[in-house]
């Protein structure tokens, strides 16, 4: 499913830039472009990263 329709991003390439490190929408927007023309997608890659968080919390 794309999280970012300016850029193509998918919401497997957010959960990878995740896994690689990242911890911020700017992060995950500086390696995929997501979130850089409308940022309507910014919403949507911090929830990603809130719900990886609260994975990580739990393990």
């Amino acid at each position: 499913m794309y999280v970012c329709i300016c850029q193509a991003v998918t919401e497997s390439e957010v959960h990878a830039c995740i896994q690689a490190g990242a911890k911020s929408a700017r992060q995950i927007r500086d390696t995929t472009g997501a979130g850089k023309d409308c940022a309507t997608c910014v919403r949507k890659i911090c929830a990603i990263l809130k719900r990886s968080e609260e994975l990580v919390a739990t393990a």
